[in-house]
């Protein structure tokens, strides 16, 4: 018989709590293999984060199979109707199989803009073998995006997936053996251990199947890494080729209306000292030809917001962030110039060892206590604590899609 090479799109089959669409892609991949068929290539596809009807962390996957497109299609079917989160409101799935891609700009959009299922559906009639949606099917969205992504540059995700009886229990993972799989492997794999938390960031936190992941530039690198891990015993493992790490979800910001939902890299001037607000939030206004942005770093940024709270104005950086309910909520930010920052306050009287206060507009200081006088202001340089480069967001709070500085960056 005949194979045929063909794609395979799944989305939408998880909820906040509960599943996880790319073990039902691994559990297909290996159905498929044991069908007889051949996996080509596994993606993983994140799409736009700030999506608001999304599950969890927005993720697609896309198979590339050698063999029968239509029992593969039977296959993934009767896979989401058995374990879909369809009790979850945004559980949506979406099943797709097409022998050729749709056009990457659909998965383009998807990463970096909004898409409409009528979209979706329109480009299906025209490439599909076969699809099918459930509910609301918006996960034709994400499968559509999935099957059709082209990356310009990727990345690697080893994932181990627990064993059915266990997802009850907690997870064993052992802490310290992940700390040496990230310092065994470092640069080529990140994420794995926060050294400001002294904890490991790469364990989800909810009852859904993923033991553990691990993210690297290879796949020898994360199985290298994966190798010296202690945990429970593995129902079920995949290396997956993403698009997480790679800035993909950014788009460069000239000018005009900045529209919600999307993410920018954004060049400007600091223009006031930046603020901690209620919940230790920063924030900062950032003028862009005359236009003002507010930008926040949140609190889950933790020490990243020492990195904010010393820009001054005049400092001219470069910010990454997603724009929602009109503020950038930064992501990394590089700072191109941080010159000495001269600040002007009254006067401190020699003999008091008290600051004067203003004698009247025009009429210099005065001291309130022994009557000294002095006519000009103290002006003070300030030596900064931050130099050119980049400054990041810390593993526990950046986004999946955000490029680590272990993978390099380029100086904008």
């Amino acid at each position: 018989m005949k194979k045929t090479r063909f794609f395979v799109g799944l989305d939408d089959t998880d909820a906040p709590d509960m599943m996880c669409t790319t073990w039902l892609g691994a559990l297909l991949a290996d159905l498929l293999e044991k069908a007889g068929m051949k996996v080509l290539s596994a993606r993983l596809v994140r799409l736009n984060p700030t999506i608001p009807y999304k599950t969890r962390g927005n993720a697609a996957i896309s198979l590339c199979i050698l063999g029968d497109p239509e029992h593969a299609f039977i296959l993934a079917c009767d896979l989401v109707e058995r374990y879909s989160a369809f009790s979850c409101d945004n559980t949506n799935p979406g099943v797709v199989v097409s022998i050729e891609k749709p056009p990457s700009a659909f998965y383009r959009k998807a990463v970096q803009g909004h898409c409409h299922i009528d979209e979706a559906i329109s480009l299906l009639n025209r490439h599909a073998v076969h699809f099918k949606g459930y509910k609301l099917g918006r996960g034709l969205i994400g499968a559509t995006a999935a099957i059709s992504s082209v990356f310009p540059d990727h990345t690697w995700e080893y994932l181990m997936y627990r064993q059915a009886d266990r997802l009850h229990l907690p997870r064993d993972v052992d802490a310290e053996s992940l700390r040496h799989s990230e310092e065994l492997t470092t640069p080529h794999t990140w994420d794995t251990w926060d050294y400001d938390l002294k904890g490991p960031v790469c364990i989800p936190h909810t009852q859904d199947p993923v033991l553990y992941g691990i993210r690297g530039d290879s796949p020898f690198m994360v199985a290298k890494a994966a190798s010296v891990v202690r945990s429970e015993p593995a129902g079920m493992e995949r290396i997956w080729m993403t698009n997480q790490g790679t800035d993909a979800h950014l788009v460069p910001y000239d000018h005009g209306l900045m529209h919600e939902g999307i993410s920018y890299l954004v060049r400007g001037i600091v223009k006031e000292i930046p603020v901690t607000g209620k919940g230790g939030h920063v924030s900062f206004p950032l003028e862009r030809f005359g236009h003002l942005i507010s930008c926040m770093a949140f609190e889950p940024t933790k020490k990243f917001r020492d990195i904010i709270r010393s820009l001054r104005p005049g400092d001219e950086i470069l910010a990454a962030g997603s724009f929602l309910k009109n503020t950038l909520n930064l992501e990394k930010i590089y700072v191109f110039s941080a010159e000495p920052f001269l600040s002007i306050q009254a006067p401190l009287c020699q003999a008091c060892q008290k600051r004067m206060t203003s004698a009247g507009s025009g009429k210099g200081y005065k001291c309130r206590r022994c009557g000294a006088r002095k006519a000009e202001p103290e002006v003070i340089k300030e030596q900064r604590s931050i130099s050119p480069g980049w400054y990041e967001v810390p593993p526990g709070a950046r986004r999946h899609l955000s490029r680590p500085s272990a993978r390099g960056h380029v100086k904008p």
